[in-house]
């Protein structure tokens, strides 16, 4: 069943047919100014179904994703800011694009060909999400916007040689892809003149039974198939070991609602990241085109999301960190367990790991991550 899903999507977010009627619009509008007169630009694709996602080129960051119920009540599935300013005042990595490392890395450093490189510690001391002045927080180039059987919007980004420590020139391109079905593809690509290391995801933050909505989403059913997951110290640095999730809180290969293992304090893994911030080793590896990663349930609305990726692992977060204190969009308050965050990517801290999928990037050997947030509704 899962193969035949993935072989239909790619066809479809793949083909445009000769002679087919524009089934997907996009269109762009101006969102507002960054605090150095830079002006913002929202670009939003909508499908035929009645999804539709609104990207900013602030981070290149998913703003919105509109999804209809099981009833075809819409609502925005995504935790975030309405405004400009908040997202450059207090950025939280909402939606973002991440890079050019997603994740952790130990203490901030890396070697690579026998050279140490430091990073900014941004993170009790280790380098987290690019080290606090990542690609989520630059403002990319809007390349192309397409209409079609197809909607695109493509953004682009030059990070120069010493970017946040990290080696080489990085010229990095992410394209938003949604086709008449709803399914939003994301591709991830760069090109380095020196060897460096990337590791780049999206940071989307989902509630499924709308933001903002009285359900947390850690009552909603998540699937990971996944036989393992990195454990981590209590700076939630991995610490190298594959740990089997049989009989544990970490066992998500069959749907089960997140709340029944966030609070299991005999759990020291649930202590140390004071609820679920981990990453799982996705059973089916490296791939060339992208498999099921993770699927999320809201069954009071009936809103599905599936995650498909390329990549080896996702990183599952649930809001361990929303303290009250970020105000959202519609001037909701975000707290603990509001949202869930599936990050694919390769592990966290992989240059210090050797067993670790690489993340290392050479000249002429582009990087490239595709991955699929594919919408759909459950029955009653």
């Amino acid at each position: 069943m899962r193969k035949a899903f993935v072989t239909s999507t790619a066809l479809s977010l793949a083909c445009v047919i000769p002679g087919a009627a524009l089934a997907a619009d996009a269109s762009q509008a101006p969102a507002g100014t960054l605090s150095n007169g830079s002006p913002v630009t929202a670009v939003t694709l909508k499908a035929a179904n009645g999804v539709s996602a609104t990207i900013l080129s602030f981070g290149a960051t998913l703003w919105k994703l509109d999804v209809p119920d099981r009833d075809g009540k819409v609502a925005d599935v995504l935790l975030g800011y309405d405004d400009i300013a908040s997202y450059e005042k207090r950025p939280n990595y909402w939606g973002a694009t991440i890079g050019r490392y997603g994740n952790r890395i130990a203490n901030g450093q890396f070697s690579l060909d026998g050279k140490t490189y430091q990073l900014p510690q941004n993170d009790h001391g280790q380098s987290l999400h690019g080290g606090g002045k990542g690609w989520d927080v630059q403002n990319w180039k809007v390349e192309q916007v397409k209409s079609g059987p197809v909607a695109t919007a493509v953004f682009t980004l030059v990070s120069p040689d010493g970017d946040s420590g990290y080696p080489g020139t990085v010229k990095t391109k992410v394209t938003y892809s949604l086709d008449e079905k709803g399914n939003l593809q994301i591709v991830f690509e760069a090109t380095t003149d020196k060897p460096t290391v990337i590791n780049m995801t999206n940071h989307a933050i989902f509630n499924m039974a709308g933001e903002g909505a009285p359900r947390d989403a850690i009552q909603e059913l998540l699937t990971i198939p996944a036989g393992h997951y990195t454990p981590v110290n209590d700076k939630l640095i991995p610490t190298g070991e594959l740990r089997d999730v049989t009989g544990t809180a970490f066992d998500f290969r069959k749907p089960r609602v997140v709340a029944e293992g966030i609070r299991d304090g005999k759990d020291e893994q649930i202590v140390m990241g004071r609820g679920y911030d981990h990453n799982f080793a996705l059973d089916k590896g490296v791939t060339k085109t992208p498999e099921l990663a993770a699927r999320l349930e809201d069954p009071v609305s009936g809103r599905v999301l599936e995650l498909l990726t390329t990549e080896p692992g996702v990183q599952f977060y649930a809001g361990n960190f929303l303290d009250g204190t970020f105000i959202g969009k519609n001037g909701h308050l975000y707290r603990m367990g509001d949202g869930i965050a599936l990050e694919p990517q390769k592990f966290p801290d992989s240059p210090n790991h050797a067993n670790f999928p690489s993340t290392r990037v050479d000249p002429g050997k582009p990087y490239k991550h595709v991955m699929i947030y594919r919408v759909s509704t459950s029955s009653r």
